[in-house]
């Protein structure tokens, strides 16, 4: 029974999209649209991994390039992130009791940078008021007094000394190495040449009273520095004294102002505390003391007390923040996203305090949503195993990479860590995300939430409205002008085509906005006020035409005959197949002939292209699928005794896939059965061992790569293309090809099988296996079962004759009878 197979018509060649369906004229109408539309799954996947609180439910976007996926969730976190709490402010503050390891401190919102500020007031109050007072003619009177108050003690007491002195025939005169002890007489010390007339019984006596003396002068000398200690610590009293009465009410003013925060009061006692303790700082300050010149002449400036332990370090302030923080880190280094420590070069060394922490995008984003490109984070040296620990120990400690890499060890400050509340959404390709989770064991435990964006959505009303608001937002945003309908219709049926699904929209909106952006533009070039559907075509054939070099040039090839390609004519052996070429964001069909050589052997079907390594593993899987085909439908009753070649003719690449497979089995069979092919039809489709034909990509671009050679070399009205019938759906050809089906001069034959596509190629009855396991003559199949058999018994009857002359050989070896030569 003959097998009829019917040619697509037009309507099944393209889903068009009838302006009419929209229910508005133009975008202008419309409001923007304010969601992303087509990504149910992730937006569910989002929402749950957000939502829940428990530990390690960070989430990881993955998806192509282009769909969406940044924009969609920054508009997503910040719409959620205005429902929750605005997080604290973190500083860093001195610490009293270990200089090299500042506090963190948490404040209420606003509260830090208010701190800060307070702080800064306060040390402009210190730096007037203390010098102001320890200069006041109140304090100088006071401390005059104390002063005067010792001077009159201690001269009390050497007048004593001397008195004393005096009556023990000595005198004493004040020396740089203290007291000298010189002999007197009527009071007069004598002189070096008196002394030296003494006898030396006088001089005798004189050291045995000096020697007695001496006791009573260490005793004088200790009560006066004993006087003096006591003068300096009331002098030291007074100052402090002086200093709390003048600034302790501005410290006690903000103790009062932060008493609910424990931590704000405990540092400004620490605060008052030290300043007590270095007044001198401050009476040093003073603008005519803050440079001199040094000892040796050099004018280096003399290093002055440093006032930053007074200071806050505000390294998170969100006074600004409504809601909680969405940071989007596009470069992840490891200090961009920890923090770090800087150091500024004072006299050649490299110094560094609490004030010079500087926080990372983990500190911005505590207590909201921190958002990062997952290839630039594993880029990053050292970036991946810190957000690790963040994730891990709930907690950001600022440390500098030398000490990460234990490289060397330096005198520097250690803050202390600062807890993290924070969810991480890491953006990314499949391949990563699928990487990680098989090659790193902690990923698994602190990225449970995949949220996985779909290139493609369903084709339906409400997505193609969908579809409009999208148009009209971009319009509004980047200020093009609007879209009538049928420009939407023309985007709308643009999406379909980069799905290849007539039943589905494509959802990477970034090529979408492409095509709108650029039909804006055509549109103004030309004067109008909106975008129509020619506008949107224009800008869909313009930018093939900046791409399509490479393209054309294969055409001409084939045009020129330089590339053999038959567009007419049947020849045994050899068909036209179709594959795709993708060069940068241009994909492409391109004809190729496939021819197949037959013989006697017992080789069976060699792979040319495997042979010379040019073949992938997917296009050597489908080589040997046609050696099951063979086997299963005709070496039933009898061996397959064939060799046969398959060739890519001027195939100078790697071939791979099997969307071939069809095609070669189609040269095969003919070349097997001796019937010619129409070089008119181009063939595209897999095949199984059943002999079915199977879907395949790319279907589209194959029909117009094949449409144009034909085009140019002249359409025929016989010229055509065979496809899979299930990729009838995948359909979505350029209006001039629809237009040449519907006058009849180009055709697209869907098939189901084998003997569909032999029948379309040779225009004979494929055959179908009777009751007897023969084929009816004249069909294809017999031809070709009747060529097997032929095959198998010309190689039985070759294996016999050489077997009687291998059995003859022996004989004549075994009667010693020598070969005659005739």
């Amino acid at each position: 029974m003959a097998l009829n197979i019917v040619e697509l018509e037009p309507k099944d060649l393209r889903c068009v999209c009838d302006p009419s369906e929209f229910g508005f004229e133009c975008t202008s109408e419309l409001s923007a649209l304010e969601e992303t539309i087509g990504q149910d799954r992730a937006l569910r996947a989002i929402e749950f991994g957000i939502g829940i609180k428990s530990h390690g439910y960070n989430v990881y976007a993955l998806g192509p390039i282009g769909t969406g996926k940044t924009t969609f969730i920054k508009s997503f976190l910040k719409e959620k992130a205005k429902e929750l709490p605005t997080p604290d402010d973190w500083c860093y503050i001195y610490n009293f009791s270990d200089p090299y390891r500042p506090r963190a401190l948490s404040l209420p919102a606003g509260k830090g940078s208010e701190l800060r500020e307070d702080m800064d007031r306060l040390l402009s109050h210190l730096k007037i008021e203390i010098p102001r007072t320890l200069e006041s003619e109140e304090f100088e009177r006071e401390k005059s007094e104390i002063i005067q108050k010792y001077q009159r003690q201690r001269n009390e007491e050497m007048s004593k000394l001397d008195a004393e002195g005096a009556e023990a025939g000595l005198a004493l005169r004040t020396a740089p190495t203290g007291l000298i002890m010189l002999p007197a007489f009527q009071g007069q010390p004598l002189t070096q040449e008196q002394i030296a007339q003494l006898k030396p019984e006088q001089r005798q006596q004189f050291e045995e009273r000096a020697a007695e003396f001496q006791e009573r002068i260490s005793a004088t000398m200790r009560k006066v520095r004993d006087m003096e200690k006591e003068a300096r610590a009331q002098v030291e009293k007074l100052e402090q004294d002086a200093v709390i009465f003048a600034v302790g009410h501005f410290i006690d003013d903000l103790k009062d102002k932060y008493a609910q925060f424990p931590g704000v009061v405990q540092y400004l006692e620490g605060v008052g505390s030290d300043v007590v303790a270095n007044i001198g700082d401050f009476t040093r300050s003073r603008p005519e003391e803050r440079e001199t010149d040094s000892p040796f002449g050099m004018g280096l400036p003399v290093t002055q007390p440093s006032f930053n332990k007074y200071k806050v370090n505000l390294i998170v302030g969100n006074s600004g923040t409504e809601g909680a923080p969405v940071i989007m880190e596009s470069n992840p280094t490891y200090s961009n996203l920890i923090g770090r420590i800087d150091r500024q070069v004072r006299f050649g060394a490299l110094t560094t305090d609490f004030t010079m922490i500087k926080g990372g995008a983990v500190h911005r984003a505590n207590g909201g949503f921190l958002i990062i490109d997952a290839e630039s984070l594993l880029r990053s040296f050292l970036s991946w195993e810190a957000l690790k620990r963040v994730i891990e120990n709930r907690e950001v400690k600022i440390s500098e990479v030398a000490q990460e890499l234990n490289l060397f060890s330096t005198i520097s400050v250690e803050p202390e860590p600062i807890p993290v509340d924070i969810k991480i959404i890491l953006i990314g390709s499949p391949y990563i995300y699928y990487a990680l989770h098989a090659l790193d064991r902690d990923f698994q435990k602190q990225f449970k939430v995949m949220a996985d964006f779909d290139t493609q959505m369903d084709r339906n009303r409400e997505n193609m409205l969908g579809y409009a608001t999208f148009v009209c937002a971009r319009c509004i945003e980047e200020n093009l002008l609007h879209f009538h309908n049928s420009a939407v219709a023309k985007v709308v049926e643009y999406s379909s085509e980069l799905t290849g699904d007539q039943e589905k929209l494509s959802t990477r909106f970034i090529e979408i906005v492409d095509v709108v952006r650029e039909a804006s533009y055509w549109a103004s070039q030309k004067g109008k006020d909106r975008v129509y559907a020619e506008d949107v075509k224009q800008a869909i054939e313009e930018k093939i035409y900046r791409s399509n070099r490479i393209e054309k040039r294969l055409q001409e090839l084939i045009d020129n005959g330089t590339i053999m390609v038959d567009t007419e004519g049947a020849v045994p052996g050899q068909v036209n197949g179709l594959a795709v070429m993708q060069l940068g964001d241009r994909i492409f069909g391109k004809p190729s002939r496939i021819t197949v050589r037959t013989s006697l052997g017992t080789d069976g079907v060699v792979n040319i292209e495997r042979e010379a390594k040019l073949s992938g593993r997917i296009h050597d899987k489908g080589v040997l699928i046609l050696s099951g085909y063979l086997s299963g439908k005709y070496a039933q009753d009898k061996p397959i005794s064939l060799s046969a070649s398959i060739c890519f003719e001027q195939s100078y690449e790697g071939v791979e896939g099997d969307s071939a497979s069809s095609t070669e089995l189609y040269a095969l069979l003919s070349g097997i059965s001796g019937i010619p092919l129409e070089q008119c039809i181009a063939v595209t489709g897999s095949v199984n061992q059943r002999g079915e034909v199977q879907p395949i990509g790319g279907v589209s671009q194959k029909i117009a790569g094949f449409f144009d050679v034909c085009k140019a070399k002249g359409l025929s009205g016989e010229q055509g293309v065979m496809i899979p019938q299930r990729n009838v759906r995948n359909l979505m050809l350029r209006e001039d090809i629809i237009a040449a089906v519907e006058e009849g001069k180009f055709h697209i034959y869907p098939v189901n099988t084998i003997d569909q596509g032999m029948q379309v190629l040779t225009g004979m009855e494929a055959g179908e296996l009777q009751e007897d396991g023969t084929y009816p003559e004249g069909t294809i199949n017999y031809m070709v079962d009747k060529r097997l058999r032929e095959l198998a018994d010309k190689l039985r009857e070759y294996r016999v004759k050489e077997e009687e002359e291998k059995v003859q050989a022996e004989e004549r070896e075994d009667t010693g009878e020598e070969d005659s030569g005739y």
